[in-house]
């Protein structure tokens, strides 16, 4: 499925210093001048970036920026203590794509759009036929993933973030914890996670049982709605203003997110402080669903409505806002 091209509209990417002046951080006092902090700690994370060769050129042309932000459930840096913690099992080589999202920050200053890609989408990926799309991460890595996801989706990827399990926990534990409410207990042994009802912070381990579990109605949906309020929680935790005013704060917090996330080589602190900032209050959905449980040669897979689907994502290539009827929100459930 291949979404309509829109006009590409051009962008510039402005210095460190005028993201830490525009954005008010990290450091900065949000009076045009970078403090000696922000400047020491944009140096400091700067250093730690993880980049790797993932885009992949396209014909595809789109309105505003567009980020595909994976995680993977990569073992790297764990060692066997770690993993029975987590309830992560042993050996398990390689990785595979756990969540696959698509950003889209617009160019007219609307709000950013953050759309959850199941990972058993039965999509085509070039050189295996049809499959799962998180078989394009097995396959062939984030780059295979990126050129999966710009054919089916029809919009260019400009930017990529990807994080491992490790570094999940990593993060959260490092800005000090997230906190979330729960209308009803979370309880999932074989996700390491028994979570009550209320408001409460969640550690590394927590949150990373809070974003595996599956053990819901809707299995994948639901769990894919968890992970895009973790990440607005994190990031809100991360750009508040009460962390970037504190660098002895946000520099810890800071370089453990940067040494923990691999992106392209096309992208800095710059763009990740914009991305941080974007991702705190985006509309929220998931890619339109025609059958949930379609059982195929490669096991049960999603379908997507080709429609609507095609719809979607014109409406994103030309940063327009989506029908209501496509926009699905973010909630916790308890589990089932």
């Amino acid at each position: 499925m291949t979404g309509p091209r829109g006009p590409r509209s051009r962008r510039r990417s402005p210095g460190p210093e005028a993201a830490e002046a525009n954005t008010g951080g990290p450091g900065g006092g949000g009076g045009g001048v970078p403090s000696a902090s922000g400047v020491a700690v944009y140096f400091s994370v700067s250093s730690k970036l993880t980049k790797a060769d993932v885009l992949v050129p396209t014909s595809f042309t789109s309105a505003g920026t567009n980020w595909l932000i994976t995680g993977s459930d990569s073992r790297a840096g764990l060692n066997r203590q770690e993993e029975n913690q987590l309830a992560l099992g042993h050996d398990i080589a390689g990785s595979r794509s756990d969540t696959i999202m698509l950003l889209h920050v617009p160019s007219n200053g609307t709000r950013p759009t953050l759309v959850s890609l199941p990972r058993d989408s039965y999509v085509p990926i070039p050189g295996h036929g049809y499959n799962k799309l998180n078989a394009a991460y097995a396959f062939g890595g984030p780059k295979l993933l990126v050129q999966t996801v710009q054919n089916v989706t029809g919009l260019p990827v400009d930017h990529y973030m990807g994080i491992g399990f490790g570094g999940l926990v990593s993060v959260v534990n490092d800005v000090g914890g997230v906190q979330m409410c729960l209308k009803a207990p979370m309880k999932d042994p074989k996700a390491g996670l028994n979570l009550k009802a209320g408001c409460q912070t969640l550690n590394g381990d927590q949150a990373l049982g809070f974003v595996r579990t599956r053990a819901f109605a809707e299995g994948d949906i639901q769990r894919e709605q968890d992970q895009r309020i973790l990440i607005k929680g994190i990031l809100t935790k991360m750009t508040s203003p009460g962390t970037l005013a504190n660098p002895f704060a946000i520099v810890p917090a800071a370089n453990g997110a940067a040494s923990a996330i691999t992106i392209d080589q096309g992208t800095g602190l710059t763009q990740l402080i914009s991305v941080a900032f974007a991702l705190k209050n985006p509309v929220t959905t998931t890619a339109p669903i025609a059958n949930l449980g379609l059982s195929t040669s490669v096991g049960s897979v999603v379908v997507w409505n080709h429609t609507e689907a095609t719809q979607f994502f014109h409406d994103l290539a030309h940063d327009q806002p989506l029908p209501a009827n496509l926009v699905t929100g973010s909630s916790v459930q308890g589990t089932a």
